[in-house]
């Protein structure tokens, strides 16, 4: 193993040796799109569109109603990994392709898909865990400087064993992409123009809803929309926050020491495209992630002190029982009590 750095006595190697090492041994159709995908958008549009007809033309008893909408919420959560795939190429590659299906799958949070491709695909994949990462918890010197970063903390967080952090799953991804497209020139994400657009697009999105509330009424869409957006981020934010939080800072892209896999029951990685392989994913992320597994039992076979993974429901119970403030590249710190845990770290090779 090429090693470059150190993290608390732990070998970080970049993600370039992964990549070298794995490439020759996966099939050639690993690396091309997976088309038929693109199925799986009929298929929740529809339960989308049957599902809110049924509620708002009053088709079921209104006890149904919280129902449908949850299932409706899952359908926007699916729709949502669909175009996290295919905006990374994984279904399809051409850039206006990707950006009808990312704008499809992304219209329940109002996201722009030329801010997704920025902030995700070209920032976060590049610098996942660095200080810089638009996705990071703060360090304490960024936390005890800043009032904003304490409110939002202390607020919203999932960590400390405080239930308000349930905030961070039902709010999280709407209110992170919000603050995203506010960041973006700033950031220097999104060019002046570039920002007008997605503004312009998020607009749009946003007009699409008020004029199905317009259309249906208060009540339905409460249901057809509401309560199916708060499922939605409960479902996404469940993953993003599991994929990465527990995990140390870096200053080298390893991701096998930045992320980790999350497992789940076999339905639920099926339906949600096995977005929880998600070390599999940063090592290729143009690849379907059809072909995770393959990529999983590879990293197990070569580097099994270094891959990490643990089921959903125990990453999340990790995430509320710790904190979200980093002491030290390997040490998150609860403010609050001043109570100290360790970030997960992969094993030096025996």
């Amino acid at each position: 193993m090429a090693e470059v750095s150190m993290l608390g006595g732990t070998p970080l190697v970049p993600l370039s040796h992964y990549v070298r090492e794995l490439r020759p041994l996966l099939p050639a159709a690993a690396f091309t799109p997976s088309h038929s995908r693109l199925a799986w958008i009929p298929v929740h549009l529809a339960i989308i569109i049957v599902a809110a007809t049924a509620i708002a033309r009053g088709w079921v008893p209104w006890p149904v109603f919280p129902l449908l909408g949850v299932v409706i919420g899952a359908s926007f959560a699916c729709l949502t990994f669909v175009a996290h795939e295919a905006m990374h190429g994984g279904i399809v590659r051409g850039r206006v392709a990707k950006q009808i299906v990312g704008w499809i799958g992304f219209l329940p949070f109002m996201m722009a898909p030329r801010l997704w491709a920025a902030w995700h695909d070209r920032v976060h994949h590049a610098t996942a865990n660095f200080a810089d990462d638009p996705d990071i918890y703060p360090t304490l010197a960024e936390y005890e400087a800043s009032p904003r970063i304490r409110f939002f903390v202390n607020a919203f967080s999932l960590g400390g064993r405080r239930w308000r952090g349930v905030l961070s799953l039902i709010l999280g991804f709407t209110v992170q992409s919000a603050h995203q497209l506010i960041a973006a020139e700033t950031s220097g994400f999104l060019t002046k123009r570039q920002r007008r657009v997605a503004i312009a697009e998020t607009v749009l999105g946003i007009a699409f809803w008020t004029a199905l509330a317009v259309v249906v009424g208060f009540v339905p869409f409460l249901f057809i929309y509401v309560l199916p957006l708060v499922v939605a981020n409960m479902v996404v934010m469940s993953f993003i926050l599991t994929n990465h939080n527990l995990s140390p800072r870096v200053a080298v892209n390893d991701p096998l020491a930045s992320g980790l896999s999350v497992t789940a029951p076999r339905f639920v990685e099926w339906i949600t495209l096995r977005f929880g392989f998600h070390v599999e994913h940063h090592v290729f992320p143009a690849m379907s992630s059809r072909h995770a597994p393959e990529v999983r039992a590879l990293l197990l076979a070569r580097w099994p002190e270094r891959y990490q993974a643990m089921p959903l429901v125990e990453a999340i119970g990790r995430l509320h029982a710790t904190a979200r403030v980093y002491k030290d590249d390997t040490t998150l710190i609860d403010p609050m009590t001043g109570l100290e845990y360790p970030t997960l770290m992969p094993r030096a090779a025996a």
